[in-house]
Parts: structure tokens; C-alpha cells; sequence
């Protein structure tokens, strides 16, 4: 089988495996507990704290672990804009491309706590335009959040020049994609979103980078871990192997991400070329390196999928989150797509230690799609 769906997540590397086991067996204490087994475990913890904002370009105090992208998404805007806000409403500015975990919390703060939302319009490639976020930004706004790369089409955003564009308000972005294939420090963003099982740590462990002392209200409450920002006993096996995890893709950074993006073009390239009604969608040049997508005329993109499963390739349709929604995707429909081609769309998105054969895989996509076209 050829694994394709990466930006879905993907295995544990084997390092990540063997530097969290002590953390599953002996080594199981509470890091909130005072006695010597907890300070044990609560020195590692303080540990990986410490690398993870080496790479990231931070502070060890402006860490908070959490269960993954979704919760330091929703922490960072919630966070944030109730942090800066109160009780009082304020105004927060995002785009029509953002993962649900991102537009979901914002209509969660319009709908219960009475926030004006901007959701700034993306041009055919996906792209925010930085001047469109200066006119948005208003005395109220508590939080900008904008995703560094998309998930489903791979464009990437000039978060440092959105971020000059805010002013002084605060930005977020979601960089759960970007990890591993972009530079994650100059970025300009006040809060930054990392999850774990993208870049070969598990599932359940992820970051929320909040920089300085920006306030933020915690969304979960109890026992005020994390400096009292995301309550609840930590999950320092995952935190340990998220640590680790990142060092490595930031160490191999560069030389995946070329490679990466030599198979991509090559793959791109021939499937435009030798699959009719064929396109690409995304920047073809600002875009993430391990990512191509395209939609397939007079096609199911679900059909197609199944097709390639067929012959022993895995990939999908777009945001694992949405996985079967007959609704066609927001960010491809905010692109200008109408519905019936977005429903056409495949995602394919590589590994970093290992890149396919461009043109087997897309002589395989093409058979698949004529498999569908001609109903064989």
C-alpha cells in the first residue's frame, strides 16, 4: 500500500516511540504531584517545554501543551479574544479558507458572546490579501487568525506580512501543516498552533504558542496546569515525543522539503499532462512542498479515491475532519469552484522521509480516472 494522506497524519517514528516509552511505564508519575516520582516526571516535562520553543523561536513560558491543533486553535481565538475582551464583544478577523476548527470557534464566540466576525474573501489560489486585513482591523478587534498553509490545496499565506498588516493586534495562525516543511519562527504571529501527528509524534499531543504575556482565558477549567491556561494532568509521553519530534523535522527540514517539492512538480506536471479535465488547485508557487491537489472533470472525487485504493494508494478528498460530508469543501467553493467541481477534488500529500515515483503514481491516477469516467 501507498500511503498518501500525510497531511491527515501519519506513523510515529520509531525515535518518538523509544524516547516516549519510559513515559508509558516507569517512569507514569503526575508531574502536578510534590513527591519525587512526580518531580521526576515533571522535569521532563519542563524539558520538552524548553525544546519546543527552541524550534518554535520562544520562550519555555509561552508553551502550552494541549490535545492537538483543534484545542490550541480553539484556545488561541477563544483564548485571545476573551483574554483582551472580557465580558465586553469584540470583532475578530479571519479568512473562508480556515480549517472548521478555526471558523467553528469563531461562530461559537458571534453566536454566545456576541463577536462581529470579518471572513476576509480568498483570491482563485487561495490567497488573503495582507491589505485586506488592514481594512478589517478595527479599534475592537481582539485576535486575527489566519492559517499559515491550507490544509486541503496547499497555499501558503505571508503570515509575516499579515501580521505587519494587524498592526497591533494580535495574530494567530494555524501552522498544524505547515510544521515540518516551513520555517516556524519569523512568522510575525503572536500565537502559533502546532499538532503533533503530522510530524511523526502521536495522535492527541499538540502546542499552542502564545507569545509573551498576552492574555488568555483558559477554555478548559480545573486544576490550573499550564500556568493556568489549559487545565488538566499533562500528557507528558506525548509532550516528550512532540518535543523530539519537531527537533527532528526542523534538523531535516530543508533537504525534505526540496525533495519533496521535486516530486510534487514532476507529479503535477504529468498528471495536467496525461489526465483530461484535469487542474490543479492552490498557488503552484507559494504552496506546501509535500502537497499536490486537483479536480477531475466529470468525475466523484470519492470515486476516485476508491479507484486508487483499488490499486493500492490511500489519499482523500480534503480535511480528514470532513471526511464523508456530501457537502462540498468551503475552501475549494471560496476559491470560486462551484459545487460540482469541488466535489470532484483528490488530495495527494507525501511523507517527508520518503517521496512516490511521479510517474507511476500518475499513470495510476490516470487509470483511475478513466476507470470512473467510464464507469468500468
Amino acid at each position: 500500500m501507498l500511503y498518501l494522506d500525510h497531511a491527515a497524519g501519519g506513523p510515529v517514528r520509531r525515535e518518538v516511540l523509544e524516547a516516549m516509552a519510559p513515559f508509558l511505564t516507569g517512569r507514569f508519575g503526575n508531574p502536578s504531584s510534590i513527591h519525587t516520582v512526580g518531580e521526576d516526571v515533571a522535569g521532563a516535562l519542563d524539558d520538552a517545554r524548553r525544546r519546543v520553543a527552541a524550534v518554535l523561536g520562544m520562550r519555555a513560558g509561552d508553551i502550552v501543551f494541549t490535545s492537538g491543533g483543534t484545542e490550541a486553535n480553539n484556545l488561541a481565538i477563544a483564548g485571545i479574544a476573551l483574554g483582551a475582551r472580557g465580558r465586553a464583544p469584540g470583532h475578530i478577523v479571519t479568512t473562508a479558507v480556515e480549517h472548521d476548527s478555526v471558523l467553528a470557534v469563531c461562530r461559537y464566540l458571534q453566536r454566545m458572546h456576541r463577536y462581529d466576525v470579518d471572513v476576509l474573501p480568498v483570491d482563485s489560489l487561495g490567497r488573503v490579501d495582507p491589505d485586506a486585513v488592514a481594512r478589517a482591523v478595527r479599534d475592537d478587534t481582539a485576535v486575527v487568525s489566519i492559517g499559515y498553509a491550507n490544509n486541503e490545496v496547499g497555499t501558503v499565506q505571508d503570515v509575516a506580512a499579515i501580521a505587519r498588516a494587524a498592526g497591533s493586534v494580535p495574530v494567530h495562525t494555524d501552522a498544524v501543516q505547515a510544521a515540518g516543511w516551513l520555517p516556524l519562527t519569523g512568522t510575525g504571529a503572536s500565537a502559533l498552533s502546532v499538532a503533533g501527528h503530522k510530524i511523526g509524534a502521536p495522535q492527541g499531543i499538540g502546542v499552542l504558542a502564545v507569545r509573551g504575556r498576552l492574555p488568555l482565558e483558559p477554555v478548559i477549567h480545573g486544576g490550573g496546569q499550564e500556568r493556568g491556561r489549559r487545565s488538566g494532568t499533562q500528557n507528558v509521553a506525548g509532550a516528550v515525543g512532540l518535543a523530539l519530534a519537531l527537533e527532528l523535522a526542523e534538523r531535516e527540514r530543508p533537504e525534505a522539503a526540496a525533495r519533496a517539492a521535486a516530486a510534487r512538480d514532476a507529479f503535477t506536471s504529468r498528471v495536467l499532462g496525461t489526465v483530461p479535465g484535469s487542474r490543479a488547485t492552490g498557488d503552484p508557487d507559494r504552496r506546501l512542498p509535500g502537497l499536490a491537489s486537483f479536480t477531475f472533470a466529470a468525475t466523484s472525487g470519492e470515486a476516485v479515491l476508491l479507484e486508487l485504493e483499488r490499486r493500492g494508494i490511500v489519499t482523500s478528498s480534503g480535511s480528514a475532519c470532513a471526511a464523508g460530508s456530501d457537502e462540498p469543501s468551503h475552501v475549494l467553493t471560496a476559491m470560486g469552484l462551484d459545487a460540482d467541481d469541488a466535489r470532484t477534488a483528490v488530495r495527494f500529500s507525501f511523507d517527508r522521509a520518503t517521496v512516490p515515483d511521479a510517474g507511476a503514481l500518475a499513470g495510476a491516477v490516470a487509470d483511475a480516472v478513466s476507470a470512473v469516467r467510464s464507469g468500468s
